[in-house]
């Protein structure tokens, strides 16, 4: 080969502070959109991203150069300050410290997107919960 070839996804899920139900949905899309922003910022593609009013689920390709708390860092970071400072400056918003990180192959890719893009039904339904997501 010439050239580097690599073919990186993760899965990445992460909290509100003390699960408080902080993605609210008037906020909802501008957190997403910033999280993307910021993604996109960092060479990563977005697959699809989605959650509940208490985290946040990505799944993205990334370059090699990037760590992983790197990316997780700044996708958390932009998206807090953002709200903090811009659209409701004032009101409580906070993600928690920690995360989980999922590698993921590239034949799970549809399979992981679904689960991201149908958590009310998941979550209604109290099925196909991982332990680290109720973290």
């Amino acid at each position: 080969m010439h050239r580097n070839f690599t073919q990186l996804y993760l899965h990445l899920v992460w909290g509100t502070w003390d699960r408080l139900p902080l993605v609210t949905p008037d906020i909802q899309e501008v957190i997403y959109a910033a999280i993307v922003k910021q993604c996109s910022q960092l060479e990563c593609t977005v697959i699809t991203i989605g959650g509940m009013t208490d985290h946040v689920h990505l799944l993205t390709g990334f370059p090699p150069k990037l760590t992983i708390s790197d990316l997780i860092g700044k996708a958390k970071g932009s998206s807090s300050h953002l709200i903090t400072h811009e659209i409701k400056p004032g009101e409580f918003f906070k993600w928690q410290g920690g995360y989980g990180a999922f590698t993921v192959s590239g034949n799970q890719i549809e399979q992981i997107a679904d689960y991201i893009r149908n958590q009310a039904q998941h979550h209604r339904q109290k099925s196909l919960i991982s332990d680290w997501e109720l973290s």
